[in-house]
């Protein structure tokens, strides 16, 4: 069995109104990864995804680049306990 883990991510740079939080949803599910996306007022996108080790770090990468109009500039990310609390990937407002 895989390990479970949680990543929370800060995805900064041009990542509002390019779609970025559809298309996290898209790869997020496509990865069978749990949680949850959101724009913050800052202009940076959030987001906690868990699932299996292998599974949350392919989403991580993916954000490093993001949709086709986005322009990633940084992705911080902090580690933190799974909870399996999450049943879905889900877009927050």
């Amino acid at each position: 069995m895989s390990k479970k883990v949680r990543a929370h991510a800060i995805i900064s740079g041009r990542v509002q109104g390019v779609f970025f939080r559809m298309e996290t949803k898209r790869v997020a599910d496509s990865c069978e990864v749990l949680g949850w996306v959101r724009n913050r007022r800052d202009g940076t996108v959030e987001a906690v995804f868990e699932g299996n080790e292998k599974n949350v770090n392919s989403i991580l990468e993916w954000c490093k680049d993001g949709p086709r109009l986005a322009d990633v500039k940084k992705v911080d990310v902090e580690l933190e306990d799974f909870t399996g609390d999450y049943y879905e990937f889900e877009l927050r407002y």
